[in-house]
């Protein structure tokens, strides 16, 4: 039986040969960090996003934390959607702010208007907006209308988005910033990585000094920013470059996976796709919501045991409001986090995925829900 993984990185021949071209590149010319692999990168992933500058850090982590930094958050408070990583809500405490926790909108899984208005307090310093799953957050646009009335900062936490759009926008162009991550699972990869892309100069200086220890320059100068070694290395830049130049092929594939999976699901009882608009989102995962009764656990554990189906991981399986590091920010219920996250599924979309793995997927899940309805 074949076995289809939760999600798998895609390199092929002529790009490892082109990867390692530039990497040898780089150790021939001592330069293994913030060198001509970086600036090609950040110049790439600008010109795809339409912003006039990205700065390449090593983490999307980094990336937040840098922007929280640069917007002056410490000691004030700063909204986060309860339903996103773990790293949304550290960044906001590592940069010395407090961690205001927000529900979220059934049928996005992200941050809306409504509820951030509802979270909003005197003490409100801005907002981190996160897109799930690949989709730009369709209230988006009013969050940011939002924002601007209550002179509150917006930044969008695009880990999971890259290439996606919404109303010809891409996403990270609505808010002061937004931030990329390069994790090995993502739709582009650089093995680690992330990246800030905004059109406000002020914040692309702060963050190239945040990005490299606080320093004035990169060649030397006084530590005037208390930064970190959250620079990009050459070898990381150079796998992120070539796998960015592949990223409308790989978003075009996962959108046929995600048009098949869309027919399929359409006449399957006991589950249902999040709307998404499969021109816009990029597919980083497949999302849809399971009937009340669908135990989540028991139908992953049989996919993968009859069916060599591994359910990609959740976005996300628990949210940060009931994790016991987060605990001191919770003052109240988050009803639709706590429903919508016990009851996804994130069905495994991969940017090389062929049509066979796509109906080996849909003939396991139409068995199993057959079975844990029938029962």
């Amino acid at each position: 039986m074949r076995q289809i993984p939760p999600a798998r990185p895609v390199f092929s021949v002529e790009d490892r040969a082109r990867i390692v071209s530039l990497i040898d590149d780089a150790l021939a010319s001592g330069n293994l960090t913030l060198g001509r692999c970086t600036d090609q990168f950040e110049q790439a992933v600008a010109d795809s996003v339409g912003t006039p500058f990205a700065v390449a850090v090593s983490s999307g982590t980094a990336a937040l934390e840098i922007v929280l930094r640069a917007m002056g958050v410490e000691g004030r408070e700063v909204v986060v959607p309860t339903n996103t990583f773990f790293a949304t809500a550290a960044a906001v405490l590592h940069a010395g702010a407090v961690v205001r926790f927000a529900d979220v909108d059934e049928d996005s899984l992200a941050l809306s208007a409504e509820t951030l208005e509802a979270a909003i307090t005197p003490r409100t310093a801005g907002v981190v907006a996160v897109h799930i799953g690949g989709a730009v957050s369709p209230d988006i646009e009013a969050v940011a209308k939002v924002c601007e009335q209550r002179d509150l900062f917006l930044i969008e936490d695009a880990a999971h988005a890259h290439g996606a759009t919404l109303g010809n926008r891409s996403a990270g162009t609505f808010g002061a910033a937004g931030t990329l991550s390069f994790y090995p699972t993502k739709v582009v990869t650089s093995g680690e990585g992330g990246m800030i892309v905004t059109a406000d100069e002020r914040l692309r200086d702060e963050a190239l000094m945040y990005r490299d220890q606080g320093k004035a320059s990169f060649l030397g100068g006084d530590h005037v920013r208390l930064g970190a070694a959250w620079r990009m290395s050459e070898l990381h830049a150079a796998v992120g470059l070539v796998q960015w130049a592949r990223l409308e092929e790989f978003v075009a594939n996962r959108r046929r996976v995600a048009a098949i999976y869309d027919e399929a699901l359409a006449a399957l009882p006991g589950i249902t796709p999040l709307p998404v608009s499969r021109d816009d989102a990029n597919y980083y995962k497949y999302l849809a919501l399971l009937d009340a009764d669908i135990d989540r656990a028991t139908l992953k554990k049989a996919l993968k045991a009859e069916h060599g189906v591994a359910l990609s991981g959740e976005v996300y399986a628990s949210p940060l409001h009931r994790q016991p590091v987060f605990a001191a920010a919770v003052d109240r219920e988050f009803p639709v986090a706590d429903d919508v996250c016990h009851r996804h599924v994130c069905l495994p979309v991969h940017s090389d995925m062929t049509e066979d793995e796509a109906a080996q997927v849909i003939d396991g899940l139409r068995a199993q829900l057959h079975d844990l309805r029938t029962r």
